[in-house]
């Protein structure tokens, strides 16, 4: 997937090259907004940058992809992910992750557009035949755009996470491809 225009930022693959800038707006992302997360921000703080060079190397091998979005200034402004399961039997599935849109880039359609891209990439693999989220009870502008994009809520998980000692449940949603599961 080369880079391309979008009238609100520039959507490309991200790689090691992008560990700092990535870094620093998955921390901001988690400290923004930690209900939305698994991750914890003072955990993810305290690894070194070799983490994320080690995460962003596997992530470009393949298969799946980390997507980023730039805005004009060529701050990185979005981010979204696609994890192929790598065990033959569960092959077919995919978890889109790590979707989150800076608060100064909101409102601009990037997170649709980051969604779409990660869908696109998806649809590339003829193995994959769903692909999963979840996403935080509440959480009603992503539960309106995984739900514009054809994801399903197929379960409720109470108390997925705790943060700072509150309950947090997640939703679990799939899209389903066309292709035959035969």
């Amino acid at each position: 997937m080369s880079a391309s225009a979008d009238p609100a930022a520039v959507i490309r693959r991200l790689g090691v090259t992008d560990a700092e800038p990535y870094r620093a707006f998955r921390l901001t992302a988690l400290r923004e907004t930690p209900t939305a997360f698994t991750s914890d921000y003072a955990e993810e703080r305290a690894k070194p940058m070799a983490d994320t060079l080690a995460r962003l190397a596997e992530i470009e091998q393949g298969p799946g992809v980390l997507l980023g979005a730039f805005g004009h200034d060529g701050a990185l402004v979005g981010t979204a992910g696609l994890r192929v399961q790598p065990r033959s039997q569960e092959r077919h599935k995919a978890v889109l992750w790590g979707m989150a849109v800076a608060r100064s880039a909101g409102g601009r359609g990037i997170g649709g557009v980051l969604v779409d891209r990660v869908l696109a990439v998806a649809a590339e693999d003829e193995q994959l035949r769903q692909v999963l989220l979840t996403v935080s009870e509440g959480n009603e502008p992503a539960l309106r755009l995984y739900t514009s994009r054809g994801f399903e809520v197929w379960g409720r998980e109470p108390r997925a996470v705790l943060v700072a000692g509150q309950a947090v449940a997640k939703l679990h949603m799939v899209r389903l491809s066309a292709r035959p599961t035969g």
